[in-house]
């Protein structure tokens, strides 16, 4: 299980960094159709990849927080690399021109919420393994 002290997050932020600063048209590729579903209304959904990157990102999230409630050295590092890539993709929302969308917005939200679940889980999981050895003797 190697990948429980690397944060899964900088997946969907290397697949933007990659669509978003290499090729050409990152706008019309985010809001290109990827999937449409015939609804029973009769309306046609239509899923484009925006909508997957940050659906992805949110499943990834739920993988984190379970990760989060995990004691010992490999969770705290895991808590702070979180930290680093959150700071990086606030860095780049701030000054990158491409990461100025909503998408890079939400995926920098979903950043924050897992850096804040990962340490409020933690903490309050350790305050549970607190151990009172017994001092009376017989």
């Amino acid at each position: 299980m190697y990948l429980l002290g690397f944060p899964l997050l900088i997946i969907p932020f290397a697949i933007y960094n990659i669509v978003a600063l290499i090729l050409a048209q990152p706008d019309t590729i985010w809001t290109t159709e990827a999937y449409s579903v015939p609804m029973t209304s009769g309306e046609v959904w239509k899923l484009t990849w925006e909508d997957i990157i940050v659906a992805g990102s949110i499943l990834l999230l739920w993988v984190e927080v379970i990760k989060s409630t995990r004691i010992g050295v490999r969770a705290i590092i895991d808590h702070v690399l979180s930290m680093v890539l959150f700071v990086a993709m606030l860095v780049e929302f701030l000054l990158v021109k491409a990461a100025g969308t909503s998408t890079f917005f939400l995926l920098l939200i979903i950043s924050l919420v897992d850096v804040l679940a990962g340490f409020i889980i933690s903490i309050r999981s350790s305050q549970r393994q607190v151990e009172v050895e017994n001092t009376a003797k017989i």
